[in-house]
């Protein structure tokens, strides 16, 4: 199994929940609303859920090998990171350019 794509759908500032995620497994199977979470000690994530008719959250979709979820998590979790840090230079590269701008005027 690879993970071809991963796509971070949203990101959010406040709260726990920190972004959701899509990825398609081997150019073939797309998996939706894996949401990466700020628990106590660090970020996980969690896969897609539905509440039953007790109010239960069930996954609906989930890793049978703990080195399955293991690989999953890390890649979404390191593709998160990197998005994170790209997000924050383009920020960067905004502000300087206003200031330029700015300065100019």
């Amino acid at each position: 199994m690879e993970i071809t794509d991963i796509k971070i759908r949203k990101t959010i500032t406040e709260g726990r929940l920190r972004a959701v995620v899509s990825i398609t497994v081997d150019h073939m199977l797309a998996v939706h609303d894996i949401k990466v979470v700020q628990g106590d000690e660090r970020l996980f994530i969690a896969m897609p859920s539905r509440k039953d008719e007790n109010g239960i959250f069930r996954d609906i979709v989930h890793p049978i090998l703990p080195e399955a979820r293991k690989m999953i998590e890390e890649s979404i979790l390191d593709a998160y990171q990197k998005h994170l840090a790209l997000t924050e230079v383009e920020a960067q590269e905004t502000a300087a350019q206003n200031t330029e701008t700015a300065a100019e005027a």
